[in-house]
């Protein structure tokens, strides 16, 4: 039996319209300008038509080339030796200015993961979320951290710069960590999270996970209490899928009723928000979560 025919079919939920929008060609023209990324892109986000012709869009620094290998992740790898891997002293700056051309309200910032750096490229990401700052005063800030390989010293860095919602992703359960997240360590994450919470009480935690790559329902009841107990506010759940055929492949579909089921449970043990939901990802409609999160 081919691999075509194995593969679940894509239930009409996850079905999704990708008109192609004006907006959506000048958006990605305004970031090939200078230089910049977004995860929306080389993660596949299956939002991204939405969001582009929205004229939002998550900024990805540190590059476009990450030194993990995670199973669920279309972000290109590379060996830190490459050229490519060399920071672009002025990409904080550069997000600045795109931030502001595209006169946005609330900046959501993202990274690869760097452990070819001493400091995870805390320090430039500390910088971009005060040139973001700078450039627009008014606007909400959210970050979207890797682990720094558990230094805290770079989460407090990070969190200094003053974003007002720190967000680091435990994406799946304890169990499927060692497949999904080889590089990575769940009790780790959860550390990053609890550090978060009790280094700045005064800004937002939040977390995601998706759903699909085999877990039980009792495995993410246990994640949504691991996070809540980490003081965690607000948790994202969303449907994995697959984004190449190099990556992991859907071991199910959650239906929305299950979402549904997740959400209920998550806000039965005290976060202020849990957006649950089949196409729901970490950054997407991140302005709403945070205010009706604020209002809970």
């Amino acid at each position: 039996m081919s691999e075509a025919i194995r593969r679940p079919r894509l239930p009409e939920w996850l079905r999704k319209p990708t008109t192609d929008f004006v907006a959506v060609h000048e958006l990605k023209q305004g970031f090939r300008k200078l230089n910049l990324h977004t995860v929306c892109e080389s993660a596949r986000c299956p939002n991204l038509h939405e969001c582009f012709g929205r004229g939002t869009a998550t900024f990805m620094i540190l590059g476009n080339l990450c030194t993990r290998g995670c199973g669920f992740c279309s972000v290109p790898k590379g060996s830190p030796q490459k050229r490519e891997f060399t920071l672009d002293p002025d990409e904080p700056a550069k997000v600045a200015r795109m931030a502001a051309s595209m006169r946005l309200s609330y900046v959501v910032i993202t990274s690869v993961n760097r452990d070819d750096l001493p400091d995870g490229g805390s320090h430039h990401f500390a910088q971009t979320v005060r040139e973001v700052r700078r450039a627009l005063p008014g606007a909400r800030i959210e970050v979207l951290t890797p682990d720094f390989c558990g230094d805290l010293d770079a989460v407090a860095r990070v969190l200094d710069a003053g974003p007002d919602v720190f967000n680091h992703n435990m994406e799946t359960v304890a169990r499927l960590y060692p497949r999904v997240r080889p590089q990575a360590n769940y009790r780790r994450s959860l550390a990053v999270l609890e550090y978060a919470r009790r280094c700045r009480p005064d800004i937002l935690t939040k977390s995601g996970l998706m759903v699909g790559l085999g877990e039980t329902a009792e495995e993410v009841h246990e994640l949504l209490r691991d996070l809540r107990g980490a003081g965690t506010d607000i948790v994202t759940i969303g449907q994995y899928l697959q984004p190449t055929r190099r990556n992991l492949p859907v071991a199910a579909y959650i239906s929305p009723a299950e979402f549904d089921a997740y959400r209920d449970y998550g806000l039965s043990l005290g976060f202020k928000m849990v957006f649950s939901g089949p196409l729901v990802r970490s950054s997407y409609m991140a302005d709403s979560v945070r205010a009706q999160a604020v209002c809970a």
